[in-house]
């Protein structure tokens, strides 16, 4: 599967060496195109710890030497820290080698550009051409690129967070937080936990971050996954529990009374602390919550709503000159940082605003996220998917059934098919990453979000 979230599939089926040799020599015949000089171009590649990843990190870096290409290796890291990487290096592109939340005999290519971005779609079609044309040739013995390795970019990621303006260690080591952090064998294994102590979290234990790669459970952090990192969060007595997806651009939290906060309430919360003292436009999907919209409105700002795709975000981000934005996923973007979903930044400002709240309380108030969580507009979200085999316009011709079906909503068609109504939402579309199409709906209640996905659903069904 190809889009701007990267060349994905399963690995020995549908992500063979011979496509993945021929995107690694794509991309660097891409590269040369825009090259502003005649040197070599420089990629920095990192990978999560899924079993496939080194296997394909040597296969990619040695057909990118060969292609006349440098590469600087971080090993495993997450991809905001590939994202940040690529910019302190000034290196021309980037690869991180990570399917996300897919499951573990999926990987993936996620190709980045100069600004350490994913690529937009017209510099994703580009190098599309590039590889269905074969245009691309080996470079003579003489310029061969070379390689090196780097073990620093997770302290740089980290050193980046702790120097942001907003982040007040000593207030955070005075909650004396204890925090179970749960990175799924992924590549937030070692420095999710650091970045916690690092920001003044004194206890701070662990589940599933061993760095194995072998993933204990579906790695996507949703509720249905969650149950015993919920369970060991109660026996702990945590104040709460950090999830985070392989890769490390997704963020959930659990609550001390096992109660999740919501993955959608990430980027809310996140919002409504940085607007504050950063006023300004916010950006997040159209299969976001209405909540962030609410949000904003408390500091008379703006929302606006771009495509499902972190490169479609980052693209309304910039247009919108946006301060803080992100995906309903719990990816956080903060321009103030890097233009990419990131859950490291995301838990440095959902720590620093948990902590703030509690501050600003008297003793005998209750100063639990749970109490926290209920600060924040009210809304419950269905996120259901079903398999299907429909081709584009089989969907487009189900998507216009459906909207005739539903004379009473304001239609959206930019990404799927959109339906508001009065007091909910529900958001069909094919996935990008997967053969499915995601229901997505939204009301007052989880009894009607439920309903109104199921409804659908089944409205799918009949075609």
């Amino acid at each position: 599967m190809i889009s701007v979230s990267g060349i994905r599939g399963v690995v020995g089926e549908s992500l063979t060496p011979s496509n993945l040799v021929a995107y690694a020599q794509g991309f660097a015949a891409w590269l040369k195109n825009g090259a502003k000089t005649n040197n070599r171009p420089l990629v920095l590649i990192g990978r999560d710890t899924r079993p496939s990843g080194k296997n394909i990190s040597i296969l990619i870096i040695e057909a990118l030497n060969l292609s006349g290409v440098d590469v600087i290796d971080i090993g495993i890291a997450t991809t905001p820290t590939v994202e940040l990487a690529v910019i302190e290096n000034r290196a021309d592109g980037g690869i991180i080698i990570t399917a996300s939340h897919n499951p573990i005999e999926w990987n993936a290519l996620k190709l980045l550009n100069a600004k350490g971005e994913f690529l937009s779609q017209d510099e994703l079609n580009e190098l599309l051409a590039i590889v269905e044309n074969s245009d691309f040739s080996p470079a003579r013995w003489d310029v061969i690129g070379k390689e090196k390795s780097e073990d620093s970019a997770n302290q740089m990621h980290i050193d980046k967070i702790l120097n942001l303006t907003f982040i007040d260690r000593e207030l955070i080591s005075r909650q004396n937080f204890t925090v179970l952090v749960d990175a799924v064998e992924g590549a937030g294994s070692k420095v999710v936990p650091d970045l916690c102590n690092q920001l003044g979290i004194k206890n701070v234990e662990t589940i599933d971050c061993g760095s194995s790669g072998i993933f204990p459970r579906n790695p996507e952090p949703i509720a249905d996954n969650l149950s015993m990192t919920i369970e060991r969060t109660k026996q702990l007595n945590c104040d709460f529990g950090i999830i985070v997806d392989p890769d490390v651009d997704r963020l959930a939290l659990v609550c001390e009374n096992g109660e999740l906060f919501g993955e959608e309430y990430t980027l809310v919360a996140c919002a409504d602390f940085y607007l504050k003292n950063h006023p300004g436009t916010v950006v997040n999907n159209l299969s976001s919550s209405r909540a962030l919209k609410d949000i904003a409105s408390r500091y008379n700002s703006e929302c606006f709503s771009a495509l499902v795709g972190e490169a479609n975000v980052v693209a309304t981000m910039k247009e919108k000159q946006a301060v803080i934005g992100g995906e309903g996923n719990g990816g956080v973007i903060l321009p103030e940082l890097h233009y990419g979903r990131d859950a490291l930044v995301g838990i440095g400002l959902l720590v620093q605003a948990f902590a703030d709240w509690r501050e600003s309380l008297d003793d005998s108030s209750i100063k639990t996220l749970s109490a926290f969580r209920k600060t924040f507009p009210e809304y419950a979200m269905a996120k259901k998917k079903l398999e299907i085999t429909l081709d584009k316009s089989g969907m487009m011709v189900l998507f216009d059934k459906i909207a005739k079906n539903h004379p009473e909503a304001k239609v959206d068609r930019r990404d799927g098919i959109k339906l508001d109504f009065a007091d909910s939402w529900a958001h069909l579309r094919a996935s990008n990453t997967e053969p499915i199409v995601r229901i997505y709906t939204e009301a007052k209640t989880s009894e009607v979000a439920e309903d109104l996905a199921d409804r659908f659903i089944d409205e799918i069904r009949l075609g």
